[in-house]
């Protein structure tokens, strides 16, 4: 049997610190060596070993139209041939500029970036120049980035100040944000009456993907818009993960909020680097060189990168697009749920778009301590029998997991004969 993996994981820890440019792909989380990839099709991939997985990671969002797609991986080429980056203007970058506005009413204008991470990082300066105050509210559970001012942790209590959950972010740097408890409204007005005059913005991602899929309660986000309205703070829905795939306007059209800044990636990059930060005309033009705040990287507006989303969007925005990858993501979850009882399981999943989050838990949670009742060894030893069973899941108990236009009713299928194995074996 080969071991080509092993091999290759060992190689690369010689050179890159544990083998991996980016933590959960090292399998900390879950054990064991992670399968190194080759190539990807539709919606599966191929390891260095020659095996074929269905995957439900999709490159952590972006491959919303499944992997090397005709028409995407085509603009791709065709924008190579003619210039890998020109650190100039570019008519394509103002193509899809026009359709993130189109697409998303509240952003008025946009700055694209190379990276979540960077519009998470230009929306949080945004706001402070543009209200002149300091603090930033985000909630506990939520990723925004590796920005400093975003890896922070909750403290003693709601009106506290954060701590640094990252060696290497000052705790000058953390004193500047205040965590909260996601979907709690009442802890939301307790902390707006008591510091409003000094919140710049909250930050929030609208359905939380990065402690699990947790959806916001009713009446949460809305609270959020009414506290940043009534006391000058600016919202800002970080849509990376959920853009284009709980709903074609993002989340926020799913929803009905209107938010002063969004921020975007994944989706509008087609598996290539991008991001965004856009929405109101006054905010957004207080970014350089029109106003005070600086942004600038060289490589924004890649013109391969653009043409990857500009054709991703394009099939996103077809007719029936939504609703077909909107249904086969419930089938999954539907019949992950109905295996798990058969096998006599604690188990729970939901869905929102193409979405998904899986619990070994008797219900969804709805807040961070909700997630920490998960069974993550249960949930270890389910995503290890899937594996050897070709099903590709997010190496964590605190991922979402994605699936794809190109994930139909044999993929279904054959991932939920797995699970029926799998349960049985966790």
């Amino acid at each position: 049997m080969s071991q080509r993996n092993q091999e290759l994981f060992e190689r690369a820890q010689l050179r890159i610190p544990a083998g991996v440019n980016s933590p959960v792909r090292a399998f900390r989380a879950v054990g064991g060596a992670p399968p190194f990839m080759e190539r990807a099709s539709g919606a599966n991939v191929w390891d260095a070993e020659g095996r074929r997985y269905i995957d439900y990671l999709g490159s952590w969002g972006p491959m919303v139209a499944g992997h090397t797609h005709p028409a995407v991986v085509e603009a791709v080429q065709a924008a190579a041939a003619k210039a890998l980056s020109f650190g100039a203007p570019t008519e394509s970058e103002i193509v899809l500029a026009e359709a993130i506005c189109r697409l998303v009413p509240s952003i008025e204008r946009v700055r694209l970036v190379s990276s979540g991470t960077e519009a998470t990082m230009t929306a949080i300066r945004l706001a402070r120049g543009f209200t002149g105050r300091s603090l930033i509210v985000k909630f506990e559970g939520c990723y925004h980035g590796h920005a400093d001012s975003l890896l922070v942790k909750a403290g003693s209590g709601a009106l506290t100040f954060g701590n640094p959950s990252s060696a290497g972010v000052p705790p000058q740097t953390a004193a500047h944000t205040l965590v909260l408890d996601f979907n709690d409204t009442a802890q939301v007005e307790k902390t707006f009456a008591a510091r409003g005059g000094e919140i710049a913005g909250v930050i929030v991602e609208p359905v939380a993907g990065n402690m699990n899929l947790v959806l916001p309660k009713p009446g949460f986000l809305e609270a959020l818009r009414v506290q940043c309205t009534k006391h000058g703070a600016v919202l800002i829905l970080d849509e990376v993960m959920t853009g284009f795939r709980v709903a074609l306007g993002g989340a926020q059209a799913r929803f009905g909020i209107r938010p002063d800044l969004t921020t975007l990636g994944k989706v509008i990059g087609g598996g290539l680097p991008v991001g965004a930060v856009g929405g109101r005309r006054d905010i957004m033009e207080k970014i350089a060189p029109l106003g005070p705040v600086y942004q600038a990287g060289t490589l924004s507006g890649n013109p391969v990168a653009v043409a990857a989303g500009l054709a991703t969007l394009k099939l996103v925005e077809a007719p029936g697009f939504q609703d077909r990858i909107e249904a086969t993501t419930k089938a999954l979850v539907e019949g992950l749920a109905a295996e798990a009882k058969k096998a006599g399981v604690v188990f729970s999943a939901q869905s929102i778009g193409s979405m998904f989050g899986v619990y070994f838990r008797a219900t969804p949670p709805t807040s961070f301590p909700e997630v920490m009742q998960c069974d993550k060894d249960r949930f270890n030893r389910f995503f290890h029998a899937m594996l050897e069973r070709g099903v590709y899941l997010a190496p964590s108990a605190y991922e979402a997991g994605f699936v794809s236009a190109a994930h139909g009713a044999a993929e279904i299928d054959e991932t939920l004969k797995a699970a029926a194995e799998a349960f049985r074996l966790a």
